[in-house]
C-alpha cells in the first residue's frame, strides 16, 4: 500500500510513500512506549530547553516548510511562513510556562499535608488534518512533551511530506529517539492503534464524523479523547458596527487558508437595517483577493487542498442555489489552464432555515448570508445549529458586544470585534458537535496529564 502526495495546483504526482506495515506499526508504538519510561523522568528544566532548540529550528527553516505545504495542500507561501512562525511561538510559550502550569499546587485540608500533582500518562496519538499541517500538529506536540508524555502522529494522508519532516525536525531539536513519531497509515488501521494498551488517549482534530468513530473506539477502552471537530461559526454584524472594519475582519476569516478551516467564519448573520451596505462592502473586499499560484508572493486565495473536495463543496453551493439562495458573487469553478483544485470565492444570499447551508459546514471560500430582523434575533440564528467552535459579534457598544460573547452565543471561543483565532495563551475547543475538550494555555497541559491527588495524613 501506498500514500501519494498530489499537487492542488496542478493535480501532479509530487512523490509516493510506502505506507506502514502493521508489524512496523507495533514496532513504533513499542519504542515510543520504551522511550516514555524514560523521558517522563526528565525535568522540566530539560524539556523547556529543547522545545526552545526546537522554536529555533522551526524559525530557520520556515520558507523551506512553506514551500511544502505550498505543494501538498495549497497555502500560499506567506501564510505557510506565519503557520510556522506560530509553531515556533507554542514551542517557546510552553518553555516559558509549562513548569509553573504543571507544579504541584498545595490545597489546604485536615492533613497534614495535600497537594496535586500532574503526572504525565504516556504515549498519545494525535489524528491531525490537512489544513494547517503543522500547527494542528504542534498545538499537541509542544504541551504533551512539555507534560513529560509522547507522540505518535497519524497525519491526513494528502500532506506526507509534512508529517515526516516534523518528526525530523523533533528529532534535530535534540529530543530521545522515538518520543514523537510518524505513522504512515490510512484512516482504516487507526482504530488498532487506538486498541494498543500501550496507546493511553488521543487527540483528533477533523470532521465531526471522524470524532464520533474516534470517541466510540477510545470510548469501549476507556481511554480519554479531546476533539476539536467541524464549525459553521456565526459573525454577528448589529445595527451600530462599523461596517468597513466588520467587513474586512469578515472577509479574511471566510477565505483564511482558502477558506478551509474550521474556525473560519461562515455564516454572516445581519442586522436587517445594515443588510445592504454590508452586503456592498463584503462583496468589493471580496473582490480584492487574488486568487492565484501560491508560490505567488501577491497570492491571497491558493487552491482548495482536493479537487474532490472542491467538486464537494461546489455540489454544496449548486443545491443551494437549486434550494432558492441567490449567489451574488462565484459559485463557478474557475476556467484556468492547468488549473485542478480551485474554487471561486462565493456568496450566497437569502439562506433560510430550509435550505441544506443554514445546517451544514461549508469547508471553502463560500459565504453564507443570513439576515436577522434585530439583535436578539440574531443571535437566536447563530445559536441555532448543531455546531459550537468559534463566533463573533460586531458592534461600537463593547459592553453590550462582551455581554454577547460571554453570555448569549453557545460556541467555545466568541471574539469581539475580530476574527477567531487560536493564540497559545488561551483555551481553544468548542460544545456540542464541534467537540470537547480543549488545547493550548494552561487549560490545554491539562487534558492529557493524571491530576493525582496526593494526600499526608
Amino acid at each position: 500500500m501506498s500514500i501519494k502526495a498530489i499537487n492542488p495546483v496542478n493535480g501532479k504526482l509530487i512523490k509516493v510513500y510506502k505506507e506502514d506495515n502493521e508489524q512496523l506499526v507495533i514496532r513504533k508504538i513499542e519504542q515510543t512506549h520504551k522511550a516514555w519510561l524514560k523521558w517522563r523522568e526528565t525535568t522540566l528544566t530539560e524539556r523547556a530547553a529543547l522545545l526552545r532548540s526546537l522554536a529555533v529550528n522551526l524559525k530557520s527553516r520556515k520558507n523551506e516548510l512553506a514551500v511544502l505545504m505550498a505543494k501538498e495542500m495549497g497555502k500560499p507561501l506567506k501564510d505557510g511562513v506565519a503557520e510556522i512562525e506560530k509553531c515556533a511561538s507554542v514551542c517557546e510559550y510552553y518553555a516559558d510556562n509549562g513548569a509553573n502550569f504543571l507544579a504541584d499546587k498545595t490545597i489546604k485540608t485536615d492533613a497534614s499535608k495535600s497537594y496535586v500533582s500532574f503526572q504525565p500518562i504516556g504515549v498519545v496519538l494525535a489524528i491531525m488534518p490537512w489544513n494547517f499541517p503543522f500547527w494542528q500538529v504542534f498545538r499537541f506536540l509542544a504541551p504533551g512533551l512539555m507534560a513529560g508524555n509522547c507522540g505518535l502522529l497519524k497525519h491526513a494522508s494528502n500532506v506526507p511530506g509534512c508529517a515526516l519532516v516534523i518528526e525530523d525536525l523533533v528529532k534535530a531539536a535534540g529530543f530521545p529517539p522515538h518520543v514523537f513519531q510518524t505513522l504512515m497509515i490510512g484512516s482504516k488501521a487507526v482504530a488498532k492503534v487506538i486498541a494498543h494498551p500501550h496507546v493511553k488517549a488521543v487527540t483528533l482534530t477533523g470532521s465531526t464524523e471522524a470524532g464520533i468513530k474516534v470517541a466510540q473506539q477510545a470510548g469501549s477502552l476507556i481511554k480519554k479523547t479531546v476533539l476539536e471537530l467541524g464549525g459553521s461559526d456565526p459573525y454577528l454584524i448589529l445595527a451600530d458596527a462599523d461596517l468597513e472594519k466588520a467587513a474586512q475582519a469578515c472577509v479574511n476569516s471566510r477565505l483564511i487558508n482558502n477558506g478551509q478551516s474550521c474556525v473560519a467564519a461562515k455564516r454572516f448573520i445581519l442586522v436587517k437595517s445594515i443588510e445592504k451596505e454590508f452586503i456592498r462592502l463584503f462583496k468589493e473586499k471580496m473582490l480584492q483577493k487574488k486568487m492565484g499560484d501560491p508560490f505567488e508572493a501577491d497570492t491571497d486565495l491558493g487552491p482548495m487542498a482536493r479537487a474532490d473536495l472542491r467538486d464537494e463543496l461546489h455540489g454544496q453551493v449548486l443545491a443551494n442555489i437549486q434550494a432558492g439562495a441567490k449567489c451574488i458573487l462565484g459559485g463557478t469553478i474557475p476556467a484556468i489552464k492547468g488549473a485542478h483544485a480551485f474554487y471561486n470565492p462565493t456568496i450566497l444570499t437569502g439562506i433560510k432555515k430550509s435550505m441544506p447551508a443554514y445546517h451544514e459546514e461549508m469547508f471553502g471560500p463560500v459565504a453564507l448570508i443570513i439576515s436577522a430582523r434585530d439583535t436578539d434575533h440574531a443571535i437566536s440564528i447563530a445559536n441555532d445549529t448543531s455546531f459550537g467552535l468559534g463566533a463573533a459579534v460586531f458592534t461600537k457598544n463593547n459592553a453590550l458586544g462582551q455581554e454577547i460573547a460571554r453570555t448569549k452565543l453557545q460556541a467555545g471561543c466568541c471574539f469581539v470585534n475580530s476574527l477567531v483565532k487560536s493564540d497559545p495563551r488561551l483555551p481553544f475547543g468548542g460544545v456540542n458537535q464541534s467537540g470537547y475538550g480543549r488545547e493550548l494555555s494552561e487549560f490545554g497541559i491539562h487534558e492529557f496529564v493524571n491530576i493525582k491527588t496526593v494526600y499526608i495524613a
